[in-house]
């Protein structure tokens, strides 16, 4: 699963680290400093009194071997009809009993052979007598009929997974304009069970068929292949998909809906074609290819790199609305939120490949291979987030993997300066939901490229092969993994295992240098809280630019003070400490300005290169102008953005020159944030002619660009602006009117409302474009009247009630806003009140006494929205 959490800021994070495999290396002379004495806190004298939580896989009393559903849903009362027919046998031990999970249903009857069976179903447990005791090699199959009942039930939910409903209706009576009616399922972390009985652990595994009659206008969406679908004489039309690969009951899956199907294929190896389709809703089927049309590769690719062919029958990805996460790996029918929906010219401004590739690398990690409890998840995301740079790596280039790795690791670091640091396998969370953070995602991720940046390339993915090769459909916990590395590398790897999978936190290294009789010596000292987080064992690499050129040293950090020696032949250039940029580490590196500057012309890493730009520029002398005016034609756009944020530093000729190649930029680079950033420096600097630039921005390719053209027009040319705008607001983007709502919050009249109104409560957005557009929404209503606002409450009460998980969660601040703007208003009347009370304006009484009861009415109206 994509989390759905996100980063609010970012931190600098710089990466350092070594592979075995470079060669040759330069003899390095380690000379370490005895560590210093070190204040450890004084251990608690209390006792405890109990063992300490520690979240184990489930015990396995049943294996299940087969399940079979057949249902129907009623979409006026939102209820799914089933019987599930379920094949087990005892694990080990003999039984006469099976305990499933089924989660607020009405269970009508069990049976065995045709027979009913004795059951009891208490607290969300089905505990069923098999009126004999089976052996390990025995199976049995029983029959539940059950009513499965989702709106009926009291429901939780998390940060990264908003609900546990299991079962969602979407719009199933229609109210809701421009909603395609829907019904689809999510199953983590343990809400399968709320459509059907099963046991709900992801330590299960289970083949699966199921059997779904629906009205013939729909279309449906399960695992497994299509294997037959036959019409009935009723109108309606039954489905049956069917997987015969066992698989976890929390990936189990069904889709309902008007989808229009877009055709695909991937080819194996053997010649072999599988199906690979996309369901959308009709509106976006023509862009169906351009959103998901990556898949076939990345299939190929990750099969390729894995040395594992893609292990499932098919490949369907479904594209649903109100959807509770980011994405959902079901095996072989994965589910997206409709914020994948792009306009081809929307995607000039970014794709879905990132969110597409980790939900497609799941299916090697998390679905052939199962994490064995909730505990050991970062064995299905950490591989899942990584797969974001491998495929990263491979189809843009290192520098656009680093860039995005970097946006990673951040969040993971401020997320847990926020929220506390814990095991990266963590058995004592309170809740499971809890495991779905940036640990499981961003660091898991970071640990896994370290890990590969130590073995190498070839040992890393070997090790990779034998892990899903020893431990396919089965569970595993992290052990495996760190015994498959070490029989192929044939090294004891405990010492990477413990301090990044079983402890907390990350090095924090202060970095300094001196020169000494023709050598320079690097001194590193690990600053991380020590008694919470280890001593950290730390390969990495450091190079050494001199007169003679670069040398490149591989040494381990494994004290607290570490100091190492370097022959420095002829004038020492620069020390470049994170070469390798593999480490998840704070880092504080004290050296020269004048070696950053030769940093950035000595590295080809985008980390590398941005931390020698933000520091190589800290005193604006000749050398590091020189930086900046060539940053501007860095081969990655990352780089050449913040060097146009440089650019307002620059002076005289070199301002002049800048201006120039800014400009250009603004029009011809191919990376849209870039022009937009163009836009930026040219608003900032006040450049001559700038509103030809805007007007000439506004026929960009990228709506992004457009957006920024519209903002800084509007600062020089407001009625101009207004009038463009207006004539964008029928273009098929929700960013585009996010955009045109910005203008229109800092310079809309009366006459505006109508197009918040409208975008708001047609359907049409969602997501962060939703919540933007909110946000702007509440700033325009506090430069507008009373009455105004008061025609607002019916759109904040739409948006409380239908609006997506990011404006639900932002909306109380936006009614405090509005609430605090009554506040200043109503406090103004009053002061008026007064003063026409004093003066005996009879006619001025009653307006302000009229106005103060509209006033403190709309207060009580907005109050109510936060009941």
């Amino acid at each position: 699963m994509r989390k759905s959490y996100f980063a609010v800021a970012l931190l600098v994070l710089t990466a350092c680290g070594a592979k075995k495999t470079d060669a040759p290396i330069s003899p390095v002379a380690t000379v370490p400093t005895p560590p210093p004495t070190t204040e450890v806190a004084e251990p608690s004298k209390s006792i405890p009194t109990e063992r300490a939580v520690f979240h184990a896989s489930e015990t396995i009393l049943t294996n299940l071997i087969h399940t079979r559903l057949d249902v129907n849903v009623d979409w006026a009362k939102a209820y799914l009809y089933g019987k599930a027919t379920i094949t087990a046998k005892p694990h080990f031990y003999p039984s006469d009993s099976l305990i499933l999970d089924a989660k607020g249903m009405t269970i009508n009857s069990v049976k065995l052979d045709g027979k009913d069976l004795t059951y009891t179903y208490k607290d969300d447990f089905l505990k069923i007598k098999l009126g004999k005791t089976y052996t390990r090699n025995e199976q049995y199959t029983i029959v539940v009929d059950y009513i499965a009942k989702p709106n009926e039930r009291k429901t939780g939910g998390s940060a990264a997974i908003t609900s546990d409903k299991g079962l969602y209706f979407i719009n199933n009576d229609g109210s809701e304009a421009n909603k395609m009616p829907q019904i689809w399922t999510q199953g983590e972390t343990e809400a399968s069970s709320v459509w059907f009985p099963t046991i709900d652990a992801p330590n299960a595994k289970t083949s699966q068929e199921i059997f779904v009659t629906v009205e013939d206008k729909f279309v449906t969406l399960s695992n497994g292949k299509l294997v037959s679908s036959k019409k009935n004489t009723d109108g309606t039309r039954t489905d049956h998909w069917k997987q015969e690969l066992p698989h976890a009951p929390y990936l189990f899956m069904l889709g309902i809906g008007e989808f229009k199907i877009v055709k695909d294929t991937y080819t194996r190896k053997d010649g072999k074609k599988i199906d690979v389709h996309y369901y959308v809703e009709p509106e976006w089927e023509k862009y169906a290819k351009s959103i998901f049309g990556h898949t076939p590769e990345m299939i190929q690719f990750f099969s390729e790199k894995l040395g594992v062919e893609y292990p499932w029958d098919k490949y369907h990805q479904i594209v649903v609305r109100d959807y509770v996460s980011g994405a959902m790996e079901n095996t072989g029918a994965v589910v997206f939120g409709d914020f994948v929906y792009k306009t081809d010219r929307e995607s000039l401004d970014g794709t879905s490949e990132s969110i597409i590739a980790h939900e497609l690398f799941h299916h090697w990690f998390g679905d052939l291979v199962t994490c064995e409890s909730w505990s050991n998840l970062p064995l299905n995301e950490a591989f899942a987030n990584y797969s974001q740079y491998l495929w990263d790596e491979y189809k843009h280039g290192k520098d656009e993997a680093d860039f995005h790795a970097s946006s990673e690791a951040n969040g993971y670091l401020q997320q847990a300066q926020m929220q506390g640091y814990h095991d990266l396998i963590w058995y004592d969370y309170d809740e499971k939901e809890e495991m779905f953070d940036g640990h499981s995602y961003n660091k898991g991720g970071r640990i896994l490229h370290m890990l590969r940046s130590y073995v190498g390339d070839e040992a890393f993915f070997l090790s990779l092969n034998k892990y899903l090769t020893d431990n396919k459909y089965k569970a595993a916990e992290y052990h495996h993994l760190r015994l498959a590395f070490e029989e192929v590398t044939g090294e004891d790897l405990n010492w990477f295992f413990q301090q990044w999978f079983t402890a907390s936190g990350h090095p924090t290294l202060d970095i300094n240098q001196r020169e000494e009789n023709g050598q320079v010596i690097v001194s590193i000292a690990q600053k991380q809280n020590l008694a919470e987080f280890p001593i950290f064992k730390l390969p990495m690499q450091i190079a050494v630019v001199d007169s003679e050129g670069k040398q490149v040293h591989n040494v381990t950090v494994d004290k607290i003070e570490n100091e190492f020696r370097f022959p420095v032949r002829g004038t020492l250039k620069t020390v470049i400490t994170d070469y390798q940029e593999a480490l998840l580490a704070e880092v504080n590196e004290k050296k020269p300005q004048a070696q950053f500057v030769e940093q950035y012309y000595n590295s080809e890493k985008w980390r590398t290169r941005t931390r020698a730009l933000n520091f190589g520029t800290k005193k604006i002398d000749e050398t590091a102008q020189k930086l900046i005016l060539d940053a501007l034609k860095d081969p990655f756009w990352s780089i050449r953005s913040t060097a146009i944020e440089k650019a307002v530093r620059l002076k005289d000729a070199n301002k002049q020159q800048a201006i120039e190649l800014i400009k250009a930029l603004a029009t011809s680079d191919p990376e849209s944030s870039v022009r937009a950033a163009a836009l930026n420096f040219i608003d900032r600097m006040g450049v001559e002619n700038a509103e030809s630039i805007y007007l000439a921005s506004l026929k960009d390719s990228s709506y992004s660009v457009v957006s920024s053209a519209l903002k800084y027009l509007g600062k020089v040319n407001p009625t101009l602006a207004m009038q463009k705008a207006a004539e964008l607001e029928n273009e098929r983007s929700t960013n585009m009117i996010v955009g045109i709502a910005g203008l229109y919050a800092e310079n809309g009249d009366a006459g505006k409302f109508s197009f918040f109104q409208k975008n708001l409560t047609n359907g049409t957005m969602s997501g962060f474009d939703e919540l933007g557009m909110m946000n702007l929404f509440t700033s325009y209503l506090s430069g507008q009247d009373n009455a105004l606002m008061e025609q607002s409450f019916d759109t904040y009460n739409y948006l409380k009630n239908s609006g997506g998980m990011y404006t639900k969660m932002f909306f109380p601040q936006n009614v405090d806003f509005l609430l605090q703007q009554i506040d200043v208003r109503l406090n103004a009347e009053k002061a008026v009140l007064a003063e026409v009370e004093k003066n005996k304006d009879n006619a001025g009484i009653v307006k302000a006494e009229k106005n103060i009861k509209q006033l403190e009415e709309l207060s009580k109206k907005f109050k109510g929205l936060k009941d």
